[in-house]
């Protein structure tokens, strides 16, 4: 049974067979075999009778309307007839026969329908069911900050009104015992000044009386009553309330963590699982070539590090306090000095397209928002060195104790940590414990990459931080050891590593096996490296101070048509 729905329902144009094998691409009509050479037979236009399953690959040229196209133009991603090929429009440019661009753009369409079907569609199910998942978090989390705020009222009205009754028993006190010695001076005073009065009495009568014997008798009390009893003083208490204004108040009852949902701005892309893009593959050429050779204002010897901002712009750190964003026209398009006036370790560049970078005597990792520079982590025991963004936006960093006796990769979200890595499953320390540089970078396939220049390895652990491999080198005749320093992945998952000492670029797949050098290209002490979007390869050399930008792969389809 056919599968064909358009073809059961199709019938012969000149005899009305059912359903036709044939398909004239010129004159569009369905023809059967028996038909097909009466057709053809009609010389006064051009006929081209193909299977009915190729139908429709046959067009005539835009520029030449009697011709048909037969091939197509690389160069110019468009079918062209023979006369078109021949002219000076597509002079030098590369053509392969139509009916295999065809199958290049079909296998293309094959990749994409299978990468939607298997990888980005589930991965767009699986961000919707987190979104909700998220929601039926913030209610139930609401619900219980709601019960937790009001519980904590609640604590703080018990302890103010606990405050409250133990300062009323206070003051109470304190009035009591001022009372008592009050009521006690009183009554004394009272006493006396009821013997005074007695003694006024008794005097009056004296001064009236002429009794011998009665004023013989008289004592004066009159030096007793002079001394006056002490003047009470009673200092009263008062209630001071606390300046707290309302912003303490807040504070000391309690805050809230910040809220918010954070994206990724420009999101983050899929690996394909064995394909760079969904039309050609990228394969390395036999020999690399330098396509821009830009003179930075470093000195000799202090540049050391470059990430692309774009494909057009990279920013640079070297051994000064300025890092500096070159066009790859060799323009100087900004200069920025870190916010401690030390050196900058380190720097990469944010997907939001924001500089990040490390200062190692300052403990801190800094980033550039709107030509302002913020601090984002501030460590404590440990100095930040080499970093990396990874796809999910978190920053890996590599740290190093002050002591130098440990050194750690430690994944960060904002100034949170999430993971840290040290040690392989038998205890091991997996980085060397020393002050070389040591370049980090994630792989497309997750596994984090770190040039160890001190252990002359490059050390790869997958996202969980378990040990994969190390690779130190192939066997080699050159007289100088193998110690990476600049450390770079491509959209195939290779990792590119910078050997200075031997002036060339290792080339690894992603399970550590060298697939050849770049060794060309006038290379001198090639230190850091970045790859930008077009996997296009970009090199600070550290001797010279310049940076090169090198291609070093091709697409498929172009040793496709070399081999025509």
């Amino acid at each position: 049974m056919s599968t064909n729905v358009d073809q059961d329902v199709s019938f012969c144009s000149l005899c009305d067979t059912h359903g036709p094998p044939m398909y004239c691409d010129i004159c569009h009509i369905h023809l059967c075999k028996a038909c097909v050479g009466e057709h053809l037979s009609d010389e006064s236009k051009e006929h081209k009778v193909v299977s009915f399953k190729k139908r429709g690959s046959t067009t005539r040229c835009p520029k030449h309307s009697l011709k048909q196209c037969e091939l197509y133009c690389q160069n110019c991603d468009i079918p062209i007839c023979a006369a078109c090929a021949s002219s000076e429009e597509h002079q030098g440019h590369k053509f392969i026969e139509i009916s295999k661009s065809i199958v290049y753009k079909k296998e293309g369409i094959k990749k994409d329908l299978q990468e939607l079907e298997k990888f980005i569609f589930p991965k767009y199910q699986e961000i919707a069911s987190n979104i909700s998942a998220q929601k039926a978090d913030l209610k139930e989390n609401s619900q219980e900050l709601t019960t937790a705020i009001d519980e904590h009222g609640e604590d703080l009205h018990r302890e103010i009104n606990t405050i409250i009754k133990k300062l009323k028993l206070d003051f109470n006190e304190m009035d009591s015992k001022s009372l008592t010695v009050l009521n006690k001076k009183e009554d004394e005073i009272t006493h006396t000044v009821s013997e005074i009065t007695h003694c006024i009495s008794e005097l009056k009568k004296l001064q009236n009386s002429n009794d011998v014997s009665l004023l013989s008798a008289y004592k004066s009390r009159n030096t007793e009553f002079r001394r006056l009893p002490p003047k009470l003083t009673v200092s009263l208490p008062s209630f001071t309330p606390s300046e707290t204004n309302k912003e303490q108040l807040i504070q000391q009852f309690g805050s809230l963590s910040a809220s918010s949902v954070k994206s990724d701005e420009h999101g983050y892309t899929l690996d394909f699982p064995g394909d760079e893009s969904t039309s050609f593959d990228k394969t390395l050429i036999d020999a690399p070539k330098v396509i821009t050779d830009i003179i930075t204002e470093y000195s000799d010897r202090t540049l050391r590090s470059v990430s692309c901002r774009s494909d057009e712009e990279i920013w640079t750190c070297g051994e000064d306090k300025i890092m500096r964003l070159y066009s790859l026209k060799g323009d100087l398009l900004k200069s920025v000095k870190t916010k401690s006036g030390d050196n900058p370790y380190d720097i990469a560049v944010h997907r939001s397209g924001d500089l990040v970078y490390t200062d190692y005597k300052d403990s801190t990792v800094n980033i550039m928002k709107n030509k302002q520079i913020e601090t984002v982590i501030r460590l404590k025991g440990w100095s930040p060195c080499n970093i990396c963004i990874s796809s999910s936006g978190s920053l890996l960093i590599v740290l190093i104790s002050d002591d130098v006796k440990q050194t750690k990769v430690v994944r960060y979200s904002g100034s949170i940590r999430k993971q840290t890595i040290q040690n392989n499953s038998k205890g091991k320390p997996l980085y060397s414990s020393d002050l070389y540089t040591k370049y980090i970078t994630e792989n497309g396939n997750l596994d984090i990459c770190v040039s160890d220049h001190g252990a002359q390895a490059v050390v790869v652990v997958n996202q969980d931080g378990n040990f994969r491999f190390t690779y130190t080198g192939p066997p080699s005749t050159t007289d100088k050891p193998f110690n990476p320093v600049g450390i770079a992945t491509d959209r195939q998952s290779r990792i590119l590593t910078a050997d200075p000492n031997n002036h060339r670029i290792h080339i690894l797949d992603q399970d550590g096996k060298l697939l050849r050098y770049i060794d060309s290209c006038h290379l001198r002490g090639p230190w850091g490296l970045c790859v930008d979007s077009q996997d296009d390869l970009i090199v600070a050399e550290l001797p010279t101070s310049k940076v090169k930008k090198i291609l070093y792969l091709e697409n498929h389809l172009c040793i496709s048509n070399a081999r025509q």
